[in-house]
């Protein structure tokens, strides 16, 4: 089959895939471009989970796209409403026939003979190969595993009679009704799907080794509903996202800076949610506060579960599986007709795909990332990686904008080709997000591209500093070696420095 050639490919149909190519149309509509997606329908994390109680766990004004603020008094958005918003959003910006479904990428080599990538993919419902090639490949994958969750082995799992699903895997037809369910894990996704079936079931328990931080958002956004009755919904819905953003940082920061104290602040609340009889060692965490990912909750629904009986909590480690249930460390038996194994992500980047130059292999793990977009050593190749300390698309929108701008220099000075060098050694050993403490992240960071000692190498997670470095800084500096269209190296790669 012959290669399908576009001057820019992106791989991804989720939230961030679907934002940049928003981006890229709204500076580029001349330029030639297409979306890989694996999935037969887009919305990436939103497509896949859809357990019960399924929503984002950051504010919808700052987890929303900028350049079509979500309209919705919603904080925190059900899976269904954020598909739909994804979906619509292509559509006005004219994407939907630009997606090409049921691919999975499976390598992507770049040719320097050509100056282009070089994909191959395979359409999984039929089995076919097939080529496609790019001048700029855009990875918007996320950074987990969609084929598989983390599923540790128990003891005596073989043994349990019952059902055991992952979260990942949801079965549409599953009856939880009049069952007593226990949900292994303490993080967002059992904080979700607890209060979302608590009303259907005998009981439900949480069960987890240890606490996470939990905290309580309201459902709806009261205070943007009264300004945008005095003012332009616009402007109310723009000024409600600068309180979020900078709310939401102040937080995180404040955490850094005084974990004892927003320690104590986080579990006072907590404390106030559960009411005065709940056993606090279920909701004191061993860490310091955003160690690990905080989870919302919306109105308290969790702490409302278990304060009027319907859930309750369990801090214990598991000795083995039995026939009915599971049998704790403690000795005390928990009795369950279904068990949710809410125990976390394998991390993946790039879909699971390869990366080469002329067939010589570059891991990702193995590379550090310029200015958090560029990737070290690969020519004209983005990889669109949100925060984790705010909300995601924060980071994917200020990437976006960044590459429109980089394109554009190169459009006005004739260059094709933009790659990234590090020449004074500034590779760590860290991973980019080695500073959290969650499972699934020290298990996995190895995947994760190198933290760099010293900018533009190192990966800040700060939207501040972003905003300038990306947005504001000039686009050519001696990092990036730029070529000229069909022609030789424009700046040669700079000696190496120590020190």
């Amino acid at each position: 089959m012959s290669n399908l050639h576009f001057d820019t490919l992106i791989i991804g149909a989720g939230l961030s895939g679907i934002g940049t190519a928003c981006h890229l149309m709204d500076e580029f509509p001349n330029r030639n471009l297409a979306i890989l997606e694996r999935r037969e329908c887009m919305g990436g994390t939103w497509d896949l989970f859809r357990y019960p109680g399924i929503r984002s766990d950051s504010d919808m004004l700052s987890y929303g796209y900028k350049f079509r603020l979500w309209d919705s008094p919603k904080v925190l958005a059900d899976g269904a409403s954020i598909r739909r918003y994804i979906q619509d959003t292509a559509k006005q910006y004219g994407l939907a026939d630009k997606i090409h479904y049921g691919l999975r990428t499976l390598s992507a080599n770049w040719c320097s003979q050509q100056r282009l990538w070089q994909l191959t993919v395979l359409h999984e419902a039929s089995g076919d190969i097939r080529h496609y090639t790019c001048r700029f490949l855009l990875c918007c994958t996320g950074y987990y595993n969609h084929d598989e969750g983390f599923l540790p082995a128990f003891p005596g799992e073989n043994d349990f009679k019952g059902v055991r699903i992952h979260p990942q895997h949801w079965p549409e037809d599953l009856d939880y009704r009049d069952k007593n369910v226990v949900v292994i894990g303490s993080g967002a996704t059992a904080a979700t799907l607890i209060p979302a079936m608590a009303d259907k079931t005998r009981h439900i328990t949480m069960l987890q080794r240890s606490p996470s931080y939990i905290y309580s958002l309201p459902s709806t956004d009261k205070l943007t509903g009264v300004l945008s009755r005095i003012m332009p919904t616009s402007w109310a819905l723009g000024l409600a996202r600068k309180r979020n953003i900078m709310l939401y940082r102040a937080v995180y920061i404040a955490c850094r800076q005084w974990p004892r104290l927003m320690r104590r602040i986080i579990l006072a609340h907590v404390r106030r949610q559960v009411g005065p009889n709940a056993d606090m060692r279920h909701f004191t965490p061993t860490y310091m506060p955003w160690d690990e990912r905080l989870c919302a909750v919306p109105d308290g629904d969790l702490f409302k579960s278990i304060r009027n009986g319907q859930a309750s909590v369990e801090t214990d480690h598991i000795e083995r599986f039995t026939e009915h249930g599971i049998r704790l460390k403690s000795g005390k038996e928990l009795p369950a007709d279904i068990i949710i194994t809410a125990t976390g992500l394998r991390l993946q980047l790039l879909g699971g795909m390869t990366v080469s130059v002329d067939g010589t292999p570059y891991p990702i793990g193995e590379q550090m990332t310029y200015k958090g977009v560029l990737l070290e050593n690969l020519p004209n190749m983005a990889w669109i990686f949100g925060y984790t300390n705010v909300s995601w698309t924060l980071k994917v929108g200020l990437a976006a904008t960044y590459l429109c701008r980089l394109f554009r220099y190169m459009e006005q000075r004739n260059l094709d080709v933009v790659t990234p060098y590090d020449n004074a050694n500034n590779a760590l050993s860290d991973g980019i997000l080695n500073s959290m403490k969650s499972g699934y992240i020290q298990r996995d960071q190895h995947f994760l591209p190198r933290q760099g000692r010293s900018h533009p190498w190192f990966v800040f997670m700060h939207y501040g500093r972003d905003k300038k470095m990306l947005l504001k800084d000039p686009i050519e500096d001696h990092h990036l070696e730029f070529q000229r269209a069909q022609q030789q190296a424009l700046t040669p790669r700079p000696a190496k420095v120590t020190g």
